[in-house]
């Protein structure tokens, strides 16, 4: 019988912490079947578990203390060096340490990479981390794009880098009968189409053993034309802003026009199931988080507005990645691709 997962969790940093983290971490082992270390001050930990009375097994919630929190206004440099213990730093040292096999934070996503990189440490052959989000699909599946937001600035030896960790993890944790289509993030589906990056960034993906279909546009991000895109964060943090936006946007106006009439909503009490399978299929807390691709361990990102779904939605996606040795199998990825063109960092 395999072990039982242990996932790390910043009660700490989120928007509505402690309560989310510790009402998610409480479905997390009543439903999943992990072990949560919950990180942050003490007496506000076991306060806030004490509320929630009884019906899970104690022993699968821990306690582990942090006299300090990181902020949404703190620096991640002046974080990293200052506060030494964050609630986020302490969770990164278990994983290091062995003693939880991934950490989950809402809190602020640049000193939450920061700290990550630092304490946990990188892969062999990754120049920089990066986040991959999933986006759903028309057509039913997911799509993997990378990077939405760690690195502004990306050279073209980094995309192939992140085309590499985006293919792994879609192929470990959303398996197909096909190998995963990889595309590139550009103004046109031609070659000559795209900036300086993306241009050189083409020859050196089409060198690689994988399936690269070449470029892609943004709405490709939904139509499941490709199973991966790439691109350098800049774009991929507007990408991923302007989807989100869109989503409630596109659900208020969908729900204020059915309520609109009497006829309008006698549809839409009938049509309930269908409106609350197309929420479902778009809200973000059901993926949870955004895995930090690149680091030893597992650290998973989630929005700092994360609610108890997301939180145990992300403890999920941290115990998928560390269960199927995602990091594992993009170190051999990368360890294979080594001399191809010069692109894995040694």
């Amino acid at each position: 019988m395999p072990l039982m997962l242990t996932i790390a969790v910043d009660a700490m940093g989120g928007d509505h912490a402690p309560k989310s983290e510790i009402t998610g971490a409480i479905q997390a082992v009543k439903l999943l079947g992990v072990k949560v270390i919950l990180v942050g001050r003490k007496d506000l930990l076991n306060a806030e578990l004490a509320a929630h009375g009884g019906g899970w097994d104690p022993s699968l919630i821990q306690i582990r203390h942090a006299s300090e929190h990181i902020t949404m206004e703190d620096k991640a440099g002046h974080a990293l060096r200052n506060k030494r213990d964050s609630s986020i730093r302490v969770a990164a040292r278990l994983v290091r340490e062995g003693e939880a096999d991934g950490v989950v934070s809402a809190g602020n996503t640049g000193a939450v990479m920061a700290v990550c990189k630092t304490v946990q440490g990188m892969i062999k052959g990754v120049d920089r981390p990066a986040l991959a989000s999933v986006f759903p699909t028309i057509t039913g599946t997911r799509t993997v794009l990378v990077d939405v937001g760690a690195n502004v600035d990306c050279s073209a030896r980094m995309l192939v880098q992140f085309a590499v960790m985006g293919e792994t993890y879609s192929r470990v944790i959303f398996p197909t009968s096909h190998r995963p289509t990889v595309g590139l993030l550009s103004i046109g589906e031609e070659e000559h189409k795209g900036n300086e990056l993306t241009k050189t960034a083409t020859p050196l993906l089409k060198s690689l053993p994988m399936n690269f279909i070449g470029n892609v546009e943004g709405r490709d991000l939904f139509t499941g034309k490709a199973d991966v895109i790439v691109c350098d964060g800049f774009v991929g943090n507007v990408a991923l802003k302007v989807s989100e936006g869109l989503v409630d946007v596109f659900k208020q106006m969908l729900q204020e026009s059915l309520e609109k009439t009497i006829t309008r909503k006698i549809g839409y009490v009938l049509s309930q199931s269908a409106y609350k399978d197309f929420k479902k299929r778009v809200d973000y807390s059901e993926f949870g988080g955004v895995p930090l691709l690149g680091v030893k361990g597992v650290c998973i990102i989630c929005h700092g507005r994360s609610n108890t779904n997301a939180i145990k939605n992300a403890i999920r996606v941290a115990a998928d990645f560390a269960g199927n040795a995602v990091n594992r199998q993009i170190e051999d990825q990368l360890s294979r691709f080594t001399e191809s063109a010069g692109v894995i960092a040694h």
